[in-house]
């Protein structure tokens, strides 16, 4: 099946929108270095997504995915991801929240970004095998290893800029709240999401192609 042919107006429209939502995020920072920090990324990514628009590179699920990727990273790099107020906003919407239900005692936005990440980078790198001349059956599970290099790779950047650029709070940049096997433990949420993802695909492909077969006369 082909996806459909994108729409480089509204592709350039979502991108913008997400330029404004980090924009957004970065008003009156709460932590202002750390912020700044988690930002060094977004900006060349945001440049990447302008110019894939422009050159309808993407699918429009696949940009869309890739953008909301970057929007929930701005949410959560407002507060440095360690200080997200998920109880608060789960407590003043339903009255309990994940501290009550699970016994949680430490914050684990960043175990979910990391998970999203996984989850919606397969679309996107689904789509960049593809156009390279890989077979689509194949395509999610080459995926699911660039989605997994890259988590390690941006692991691997993350602490190299957090000892170069705030050594003394680095701790605080990289999120890891006390954890020794913080790093190991991201990349294995951003490993299972993006094998959710693919199993998905590989499981929705063939009811597709199925669905479009074309009926006997």
């Amino acid at each position: 099946m082909n996806s459909p042919a994108p729409r480089p107006r509204l592709q350039l429209s979502l991108v913008a929108a997400t330029a404004a939502l980090i924009a957004v995020t970065l008003v009156k920072p709460l932590f202002p270095r750390e912020q700044w920090l988690q930002h060094a990324a977004t900006a060349p990514a945001l440049v990447l997504a302008a110019i894939a628009a422009q050159r309808r590179w993407l699918s429009d699920g696949a940009l869309i995915c890739a953008l909301a990727f970057l929007a929930l990273h701005a949410v959560a790099a407002r507060w440095i991801y360690s200080y997200v107020p998920y109880e608060d906003w789960f407590q003043t919407a339903l009255g309990s929240g994940p501290e009550e239900w699970f016994g949680w005692r430490r914050n684990h936005c960043d175990r979910f970004v990391h998970f999203a990440f996984g989850a919606l980078a397969i679309p996107l790198l689904s789509e960049a095998a593809v156009h390279a001349g890989l077979a689509r059956r194949a395509a999610p599970w080459v995926a699911v290893a660039g989605a997994t290099t890259c988590g390690a790779l941006y692991e691997i950047f993350e602490w190299l800029l957090a000892i170069t650029a705030a050594p003394e709070t680095a701790d605080r940049y990289n999120g890891q709240q006390g954890d020794m096997w913080d790093a190991q433990k991201d990349l294995a949420w951003a490993l299972a999401g993006s094998i959710v993802v693919a199993l998905w695909i590989a499981w929705r492909r063939p009811r597709f192609a199925a669905d479009r077969k074309p009926q006997e006369s």
